[in-house]
């Protein structure tokens, strides 16, 4: 809900009005920045959480705290009014989210056992039909204006986080492995990192430029129509993984084996990317969304459980979750520049197809994780 709805359609929507013909340049500017501040807080926070658990205090004040501040960080992305201050704000609220998604991550790392977390990985895919359940809301109620829309927002993020704050904090115990052990897991995080992104620069197009690519597919439907549909349509396609997800995950915690239901995962991801580069109207192109949206909403979540098996160090999990994060991160450079690069506002076909291209290179990179199935 922190990323999802402001994301895909408010601050496009916001840039556009700014920007115009522009608002490509623009978008992509505020999202290298915002993803520079991303990438260095998140591994910040992480290890600063990392030494609040040595020091005895736990992680869920550093999450506490990063709620409020995003909730601040939202009050300066309504105040935007010129590109500078956009591209300011959106800075300012990227860091402050991950000051608090940092330790959140952590706590999952420390608080579910390895044979829960395929089934913890695939409720993780319950966020984005919450998040665009939300973004639905807000654009379909007409008389509200932006500020209303960023507030239900944030409403939302401290409902959903608060529960958290006051849970108690339930450890899994620390057990030391052999120093074999820990340089194998370093080496299959880092096959998992890469997988990750791969699929993750599909998901930072998808979400930060949905909207124009809709547009260029259906160029006489009304600006705020088109918004409303596709926000519609992210709520479909985002509750449609969901029980697939759950069902994988479990399954997978009862197979032991994570990999093979990855694989078909990132194939069906690409499939619906190979769809959407060939989509000439809404129908097409809303059906290849979703299928795209079906195999990424059951890779990631599994991604992340199987990810969570492979840290090396427990003392280390707030830091080393930082650095896997820069597969959320980084692909907010590499998405723009690739949009940049091979799209226009009237011509997304390359651009999909190049990204059904990585969607299917992630999928066979898990291969190569040697220490788990």
């Amino acid at each position: 809900m922190g990323y999802l709805p402001l994301l895909t359609l408010l601050l496009p929507m916001k840039i556009e009005a700014l920007a115009g013909d522009g608002r490509l340049g623009l978008l992509s500017a505020t999202v290298v920045s915002g993803a520079i501040a991303a990438s260095l807080s998140n591994i910040l926070f992480g290890w600063a959480s990392d030494r609040s658990v040595a020091a005895g205090g736990g992680r869920r004040r550093w999450v506490g705290g990063g709620l409020a501040a995003t909730a601040l960080s939202y009050a300066f992305i309504d105040a935007a009014s010129t590109p500078g201050a956009i591209v300011l704000a959106t800075i300012i609220y990227q860091t402050a989210l991950n000051a608090m998604l940092g330790p959140l991550w952590a706590i999952m790392a420390d608080e579910v056992p390895d044979a829960q977390k395929g089934f913890a990985g695939g409720l993780l895919a319950l966020a984005n039909p919450a998040a665009s359940t939300v973004l639905a809301i807000v654009v379909s109620i007409g008389s509200l204006d932006e500020t209303g829309q960023l507030a239900i927002v944030v409403l939302a993020i401290i409902l959903c986080v608060t529960p958290l704050l006051l849970l108690r904090a339930r450890p899994i115990p620390i057990v030391v492995e052999p120093r074999e052990a820990v340089m194998s897991r370093r080496r299959d995080l880092a096959v998992a990192w890469g997988t990750r992104l791969f699929l993750q620069v599909a998901g930072a197009v998808m979400s930060l430029y949905l909207l124009y690519y809709f547009e260029s597919i259906t160029p006489n439907e009304a600006p705020r129509d088109l918004a409303r549909h596709v926000g519609h349509l992210l709520t479909i396609s985002f509750v449609l993984p969901l029980p697939i997800a759950v069902l994988v995950g479990r399954l997978s915690d009862r197979l032991d084996r994570r990999k093979p239901f990855l694989l078909a995962a990132a194939a069906v991801a690409a499939i619906g990317l190979l769809g959407m580069a060939l989509a000439h109207g809404w129908a097409m192109g809303a059906i290849a969304f979703g299928l795209y949206a079906i195999g990424s909403g059951v890779f990631l979540p599994l991604l992340a459980a199987f990810t969570m098996q492979l840290l090396p160090d427990p003392r280390h999990r707030g830091r080393d979750l930082g650095l896997i994060n820069l597969t959320n991160t980084l692909p907010q450079f590499l998405g723009p520049l690739l949009t940049w690069s091979l799209a226009t506002p009237r011509d997304f076909s390359t651009l999909m197809l190049a990204l059904a291209g990585l969607a299917l290179c992630g999928g066979l990179a898990i291969l190569g994780v040697r220490g788990r199935h």
